[in-house]
């Protein structure tokens, strides 16, 4: 073995043995994984999303990698909370596999995100954390054990959760990026073949470490927004997701929360306010209705004006005081987009094969 920690999990048998952590984390994701198993052979879609539903019965699915802004945005005071991680969509709609929320806690305060404040209560399970045995008061700022520190409890104790954790099939499907190269739109308009390209891609861009005071931003791709939890290959759920999208209406979408002006370093992130108007805009139907225009490399439609968020930082190219830095950033975050597909392309899709050329096409294209 090349770790002390080992999870292991036999199918046939229904065991998982989990060896040298302590982690719950552990148990969630290893029967996330087994759901991705299970629940394709039904025909039922396993999603690593958060998922949401307006007061009208609008659902809305939330995909993205840490740090993309996923649970934030997933819990909204204005809509009913399905679940923040796991879910299933079947033929009847979208299902919660889990009865409870994992929150991170580390700098948890209450007037950041009262929801998980106040449900750190009995009957809470807090892992990692270091408090003052006496006053049993915990410091969510402490690091010391880890960074990853968590809150686990059920989904009752957020106000506005939707129980039983169920909902009507979806009509948009959210794909968040922390984009650090600065180059994404904060909103654009994909269509089947656009979702399914940004689905089986992935992507956010991480914030390296210093070197000579310079900060360079990584790419990570994880298929699916799940790579360590899928069992089949990604082109199979994303093939299920378009057939579903199709089925019921869905429109998929595009949201980068990260950064806009330049890359790290240079630009700022996207404020939090200008996202969740987007959001907003996006469950309402109103971004719909803008009108769209298409950008260069990875041909985004991206709205021309949304009420609430400054016409100019929609089109990432005008927040951009070096034009051909701008240019040549896009092509770099397009090529690391065209090589890590590389390894889908022999994959064929579709009845006649054809839906995989139609994805490749839906990409990068320069």
């Amino acid at each position: 073995m090349t770790s002390s920690t080992s999870i292991d999990i036999n199918l046939a048998r229904r065991e998982m043995v989990i060896l040298g952590t302590q982690y719950a984390g552990e148990m969630k994701k290893g029967l996330f994984g087994v759901m991705h198993y299970l629940m394709p052979k039904r025909q039922i879609l396993s999603l690593h999303s958060g998922c949401n539903m307006g007061k009208e019965g609008d659902v809305a699915l939330f995909f993205g990698l840490s740090g993309t802004g996923k649970t934030t945005l997933s819990t909204d005071h204005n809509r009913y909370l399905i679940g923040d991680d796991e879910h299933c969509w079947s033929d009847h709609g979208v299902s919660n596999i889990e009865g409870g929320c994992y929150a991170k806690c580390i700098d948890l305060a209450r007037e950041k995100e009262p929801d998980i404040w106040n449900a750190i209560k009995f009957g809470t399970v807090l892992e990692n954390v270091v408090f003052e045995e006496h006053a049993r008061e915990v410091d969510y700022t402490d690091k010391s054990v880890t960074e990853n520190t968590r809150a686990a409890y059920p989904i009752e104790y957020i106000p506005n959760a939707k129980i039983p954790c169920v909902g009507p099939h979806p009509k948009n499907v959210i794909l968040l990026a922390c984009d650090a190269f600065g180059v994404l739109p904060p909103v654009s308009k994909l269509n089947l073949a656009q979702t399914m390209y940004h689905f089986i891609s992935g992507y956010t861009a991480l914030v390296a470490g210093t070197e000579d005071g310079i900060k360079e931003p990584t790419a990570t791709f994880s298929a699916c927004f799940g790579a360590a939890f899928i069992m089949l290959h990604p082109t199979k759920y994303a093939a299920m997701l378009a057939e579903k999208m199709q089925k019921h209406g869905a429109t998929g979408w595009l949201v980068n929360t990260g950064w806009s002006g330049g890359s790290y370093g240079s630009g700022s992130r996207i404020k939090l306010a200008y996202t969740r108007k987007i959001i907003d805009a996006i469950h309402s139907g109103a971004l719909l209705k803008a009108e769209y225009k298409k950008t260069e490399v990875f041909g985004l439609e991206i709205p021309t004006a949304l009420e609430g968020v400054p016409s100019e930082i929609l089109d990432p190219v005008n927040t951009w005081p070096d034009k051909k830095a701008h240019k040549d950033t896009l092509l770099k975050l397009g090529g690391l987009f065209r090589k890590n597909f590389e390894v889908f392309t022999n994959y064929k899709i579709g009845s006649d094969s054809n839906l995989t050329e139609e994805i490749l096409a839906a990409g990068p294209n320069f």
